[in-house]
């Protein structure tokens, strides 16, 4: 396999470091608008030296972003080259269009670091899913957050503090609202549910409520109840339809969600025979992340399909028959409500337009 690789950032030089060690695996160009000293491949600042040599057949996409990412993925898979990708965003806004460029052309699409991270969750999900019916994917899949609320349980500090913090130690970005508002973790869902269900659900109806109004107040109240607050991204099938959203999560102090501290996430699936399983490890990180990319490499070379899975039937997130509990608070009190997952997302927006405080969290059931 001669590759052609595109970004040589964090994860980028990971995957050059560890490509080196396989035989099947040869980086022959590497695409970067900086020249790298100690690199054995041709290094090109214009994408059309890739797209043109006939002898790289698979491209390596870790730029991430929308653009030009977009553009160099779609000209890839046109041009008969396979593509493997860590670009959660990518894949969740242009998922159809680009399964459907792989099948066109004959080629691999592959995407494992885009959720996850280090944790292979989608061949979890693609294999259990040749044997099984999977009726339900959640979990931690955002390490920036679960760090922010892991120091404020611990430290007993406010949100911008710890969020500080985590931008110090690179934990979050410079511009954290991906991360905060949850929208990170609602690509990984998007694409989690799709593989899982065979279906393909809009991203812009997945309704988001990030960690960003939270407050040393409410983790001093969670702790009184002896519970802990996660940022949970969550899916459901149930009777044809999908359920689907992020937001905060309280749990027991004494459960294995509550555990998961750091920049760790925590996965889990349910499926109709096997019960509950759940993938912990780093959802983030250049080696972590490099190890799923390179793994989708091997496979790619071994000969995979297209894409995960075949199916995709287009399906609307139908929010309304969900209903749970949840912790709600206001500028004047905090309360509890059984509210549907539509009802609650809805209200958390009247809050935020009117720029009230507001700070929700849904609590788990008991199994």
């Amino acid at each position: 396999m001669r590759i052609g690789l595109l970004g040589y950032g964090t994860v980028g030089s990971a995957f050059y470091a560890m490509a080196q060690e396989h035989a099947q695996t040869e980086v022959a160009a590497l695409l970067d608008l900086k020249t790298h000293d100690g690199l054995n491949c041709r290094q090109t600042a214009h994408f059309d030296d890739i797209l043109s040599d006939g002898g790289i057949d698979t491209v390596v996409e870790l730029i991430g972003g929308l653009h030009p990412a977009y553009e160099f993925v779609s000209a890839a898979l046109k041009a008969g080259k396979n593509v493997v990708t860590a670009n959660k965003q990518l894949i969740s806004a242009c998922y159809d269009e680009l399964i459907s460029l792989a099948e066109a052309n004959g080629v691999s699409l592959r995407c494992t670091a885009a959720a996850g991270g280090g944790i292979p969750w989608l061949h979890c999900l693609t294999r259990l899913g040749q044997t099984d019916k999977i009726t339900a994917v959640s979990g931690i899949m955002n390490g920036t957050t679960n760090y922010i609320l892991s120091a404020m349980t611990e430290r007993e500090t406010e949100y911008a503090d710890s969020l500080r913090e985590a931008q110090r130690l690179g934990y979050a970005e410079a511009d954290p609202t991906a991360d905060v508002e949850g929208y990170d973790a609602c690509r990984k869902l998007v694409l989690s549910a799709n593989i899982a269900f065979g279906v393909s659900i809009p991203e812009a109806q997945v309704p988001c409520f990030g960690i960003s109004g939270i407050t040393a107040r409410d983790i001093a109240a969670f702790k009184r109840m002896g519970l802990v607050c996660k940022l949970i991204a969550h899916a459901e099938m149930r009777d044809g339809s999908v359920s689907a959203c992020v937001e905060p999560m309280l749990f027991p102090v004494s459960g294995q969600m509550a555990h998961i501290n750091g920049p760790d996430n925590l996965i889990s699936l349910r499926a109709l025979r096997v019960g509950v399983q759940s993938f912990a490890g780093a959802g983030a990180g250049g080696f972590p992340t490099a190890s799923n990319v390179l793994a989708d490499c091997l496979q790619v070379a071994q000969g995979c399909g297209p894409f995960y899975t075949r199916q995709r039937r287009p399906l609307a997130v139908d929010n309304d028959a969900l209903k749970q509990k949840y912790y709600i608070r206001t500028a004047d009190a905090a309360r509890s409500e059984t509210l549907t997952v539509s009802a609650a997302h809805a209200l958390a927006l009247r809050y935020k337009n009117g720029q009230q405080p507001f700070f929700m969290a849904a609590v788990a059931e008991e199994n």
